[in-house]
């Protein structure tokens, strides 16, 4: 019979210790003194608490516990000394069943990761969707860690015990996150249209109004019928829009929704996840047949991230008025105009006008997304309360100082421009690191027509500064720019600085942060806030209505933009309660909310 909470929380330690036995590889520890801290709220509260445990005993015991993992179909394995936990594991990921190569390349890459590690690699071979780890996603895995920096290893590897005693706790009580597995599996079914040059090497890219792009609009629609929707279209910018109606007509709508077109080569959570967890919420209430006080609207954005147009925020700028229409004259790199591209899609442009909302028509906007960012995974938490987008400057700025021979030129006699760009990199870094949450890149530094024996005289370089607060990330501009004009002035350097973007800041709407707060703490996970650093659609919406993000945690240290980009189902889980959650409050609330 599968285990309870109710019977974990009463039972006498031993024997709760027992129900526990066999979580962690011979380390019996850390389930003992994770139930000191019982009673547990719920299960991913138990789970938080073995967390925090590990994370409590210092490194001594963390290495000893990854020390205590057998290798991937190593010697354990071949002389059936695994524990049965690792023996299903291993098993269900075929590596119980290796071909004399497939063993002899793991016995390589164990031997090269102990010599450089002085542990054992550890992955969760069982995976993000629990079903098991295909022999070439391991290796894959296995050969790109070896490649880590020591310190970030370790840590992942206690981050993959983590998932490995989640996914064993979830046998123990017979838990299955069914909404998160379809939520899931709904990704990886839309994963599988991209835009020709990136379909043939199994690379992700869908940019607004392509063949796979209409074809992912087409199978959301699809979807969202299936789940539910009364209505279901899409609008004149190819947004998918369904709607669930109220119980009353005439009620007030909630917004939701993310982006559903990615960068070149990305990822398939960015966006996607923020439109299949209220999706998948829908779908309970039809099921059950509940309808709210108040209707859902799910939105599709047709374009976030301004690949195949330099129209970033497409999708949601349409709906709160911002559509320029001389978007409609750029044209993308094959000479297509986006006029064209959108009559080619059926799209009547002369219908966009009316994508305008009535805010007076909406409680608010709330949008999940994965985080795409290490903090989450750092901290090993599932969820994070985002409390502002932050506001953003970018400059292209561009040093001249004198071209001059690199071998004849005394140090103390030249005007480098590379130098002093090097100079105001480190010092935009030191500077953003004063805030604590504010952030400062240069991505772009060239000295153009640089030569190897030539002391530059130009360099070019990009400036992307963002902090929570307009007044801050002003102050963080200033100075940035000031201590620009310090270096010049001092190494007899001119420079120029054109702004090329300016977004304010988006803090959340304090009784929609609540909220989730409340939504998050009702699952007994711990609530922790942070900003967002890249720009949402939430950015668009909160012009116009209260808004309010929710992040889900990303795996492989929070990476996105990237294939490598991923999630659990878990997680997927616990965001579609959280968002569950919200509904319920606002119901409670009525449309007054």
């Amino acid at each position: 019979m599968p285990l309870t909470l109710d019977q974990l929380n009463t039972a006498p330690a031993d024997e709760a210790a027992r129900m526990l036995a066999g979580l962690h590889e011979h380390s019996p520890w850390i389930a003992e003194q994770a139930l000191a801290r019982r009673p547990f709220r719920s299960l991913a509260h138990l789970k938080h608490c073995m967390v925090q445990v590990l994370a409590d005993a210092g490194r001594d015991a963390q290495v000893a516990l990854i020390r205590a993992h057998p290798e991937l179909a190593g010697k354990a394995m071949v002389d059936n000394t695994l524990t049965a936990e690792s023996t299903n594991e291993q098993g269900k990921a075929g590596l119980t069943s290796c071909t004399p190569d497939e063993l002899a390349h793991i016995s390589e890459l164990n031997a090269a990761y102990m010599a450089r590690f002085g542990f054992p690699f550890i992955l969760a071979v069982r995976g993000a969707r629990g079903t098991g780890l295909s022999k070439r996603e391991i290796l894959t895995t296995f050969e790109r860690r070896l490649l880590s920096h020591p310190q970030f290893e370790l840590q992942e590897c206690l981050r993959n015990i983590h998932r490995i005693v989640e996914i064993r706790l979830n046998d123990k009580f017979g838990y299955q996150p069914a909404l998160g597995n379809d939520v899931w599996d709904w990704h990886e079914a839309l994963s599988v249209h991209s835009d020709p040059g990136y379909a043939e090497n199994g690379q992700l890219t869908v940019t607004y109004l392509t063949d796979a792009h209409r074809a992912c609009a087409a199978q959301l629609c699809a979807q969202m019928r299936d789940c539910g929707f009364d209505e279901v279209a899409i609008d004149a910018v190819g947004n998918v829009v369904g709607r669930y109606h109220a119980a009353q007509a005439g009620a007030r709508a909630l917004l939701t929704g993310s982006h559903y077109d990615t960068v070149r080569n990305g990822g398939k959570y960015d966006g996607r996840l923020g439109i299949f967890v209220p999706m998948a919420c829908v779908r309970e209430l039809h099921r059950a047949g509940r309808r709210l006080p108040f209707a859902i609207e799910v939105v599709g954005f047709s374009e976030e991230e301004g690949q195949r147009y330099k129209a970033t925020f497409l999708g949601s700028g349409a709906l709160t008025g911002q559509f320029n229409q001389a978007w409609l004259e750029q044209q993308d790199t094959d000479g297509i105009t986006m006029r064209a591209a959108m009559q080619h899609a059926g799209l009547n442009v002369a219908d966009i006008p009316a994508l305008r909302r009535n805010p007076q028509a909406y409680l608010g906007f709330v949008e999940v997304h994965i985080e795409q960012g290490p903090v989450l995974n750092e901290l090993d938490l599932p969820l994070g309360i985002v409390t502002s987008i932050n506001g953003s400057v970018r400059c292209i700025v561009e040093i001249t100082g004198t071209a001059c021979h690199a071998g004849t030129t005394p140090m103390d006699r030249r005007s480098d421009a590379a130098a002093a760009a090097a100079e105001v990199v480190l010092a935009a870094e030191q500077r953003a690191l004063q805030d604590g949450d504010s952030v400062a890149t240069v991505g772009q530094l060239l000295v153009p027509g640089g030569s190897i024996n030539v002391v530059p005289g130009r360099c070019q370089f990009s400036l992307d500064m963002r902090a929570p607060t307009d007044p801050q990330r002003d102050c963080l501009v200033r100075d940035i720019l000031a201590h620009l004009d310090t270096v010049c002035e001092r190494r007899r350097a001119r420079c120029t600085v054109e702004e090329t973007l300016r977004a304010s800041a988006a803090p959340s709407a304090p009784a929609w942060q609540a909220r989730w707060e409340a939504a998050v703490d009702a699952l007994g996970v711990p609530l922790h806030r942070m900003p967002s650093g890249a720009g949402h659609d939430a950015m668009k919406l909160h012009q116009v209505m209260p808004q309010a993000m929710l992040f889900v945690r990303g795996q492989n240290s929070g990476i996105s933009h990237n294939p490598l980009e991923s999630t659990t189902s878990d997680d997927m889980q616990l965001a579609i309660d959280a968002f569950t959650h919200l509904l319920h409050q606002l119901a409670d609330q009525g449309t007054q909310a």
